[in-house]
């Protein structure tokens, strides 16, 4: 049996898009005027392609250190303490007076579609400047979720600084594809080690049809790699060497609401550690398919333990 890196000897750092999730869920339909409905429950959890990640990752076991930006407000509060709770150091989220924190809203209809408001809030704000960049120092692993806020300069600078350091870097784009986003965060790209956008996106940021034409394409970009989250297909990883397809688990689905970041901290996790590309897709898989039962990243009950049994005991589709 391979050896692998033991999780509690690595620290991660989570920078970027932090929000505060509303989840409603038995959601009918909108009331007309002023009216009311009653629903199931009413939950709050921690979001974002920085923070749904950071959760996921303290449940399996890593050390993890956020960064980010979170309105001087009772949002903020409710989100530091929340990721707090899950055993994330917040030390590094910077509290701002500019903008309110970034909060959705989620009615969970009876069939389970999600539409969702949101507010970008202080997620406008977050800087380059707000990161203390000593504070790296120690880290296996910087994963920023969405770099667009920072703008590419910024984001190729913060990634450069942690590949200097000795960390392996991650890049997921929270916005949709296009390709002026693309072109827009072109400066990050060649110092990611991983790219970790949905097959959506890959799609809409290459302008082809075919999954795998458009990660060769994204590779040309100076990532090292593509792992391409599809769905209830599983994922699809893209090096310049290999392609490598691992299916979804096969499990009962409440909310697929943070099940990207979930993917994202098994994935990142599973390389951290030392496990092969496909290996670390599958823990991956096993992640999202636990986010997938409950609601939002924070939902039940799961650690590397019970994922990884998980992932040995259920089939595929």
């Amino acid at each position: 049996m391979t050896e692998h890196t033991q999780v509690s000897d690595l620290t991660i750092a989570a920078v970027g898009v932090h929000v505060l999730d509303a989840h409603v869920i038995g959601v009918e339909s909108i009331p007309e005027s002023s009216d009311g409905q009653l629903v199931e429950a009413i939950r709050l959890s921690p979001a974002g392609t920085a923070a749904g990640t950071a959760v996921v990752l303290s449940r399996l076991g890593a050390t993890v250190r956020s960064y980010g930006a979170v309105g001087a407000d009772p949002l903020g509060d409710t989100l530091i303490a929340t990721l707090d709770r899950e055993g994330v150091d917040v030390t590094g989220l910077v509290r701002t007076d500019a903008a309110q924190t970034s909060a959705s809203v989620i009615p969970v209809r009876t069939n389970g579609d999600r539409p969702a408001w949101h507010c970008i809030g202080a997620n406008g704000s977050f800087t380059l400047d707000d990161i203390d960049l000593p504070t790296l120092t120690g880290c296996a692993h910087l994963h920023l979720g969405g770099p667009e806020f920072l703008g590419g300069t910024a984001a190729g600078e913060l990634l450069e600084h942690a590949r200097n350091a000795g960390l392996s870097t991650s890049i997921d784009v929270l916005a949709p594809g296009d390709p002026g986003m693309l072109e827009w965060i072109g400066d990050a790209m060649p110092y990611a080690d991983y790219l970790l956008p949905n097959d959506e996106q890959v799609l809409g940021f290459t302008g082809t049809t075919d999954l795998v034409t458009g990660a060769r394409a994204l590779l040309e970009t100076g990532v090292g790699c593509v792992a391409v989250t599809q769905g209830k297909k599983g994922a699809l990883v893209v090096t310049s060497e290999e392609v490598i397809e691992v299916a979804a688990f096969q499990v009962d689905v409440v909310d697929t609401t943070g099940c990207g970041d979930a993917f994202s901290a098994g994935f990142i996790l599973g390389r951290a550690q030392g496990r092969t590309l496909a290996d670390s897709a599958r823990l991956g898989c096993a992640a999202a398919a636990q986010v997938a039962q409950g609601l939002g990243t924070d939902a039940g009950s799961y650690d590397l333990a019970t994922v990884d049994a998980f992932a040995n005991a259920t089939p595929t589709r």
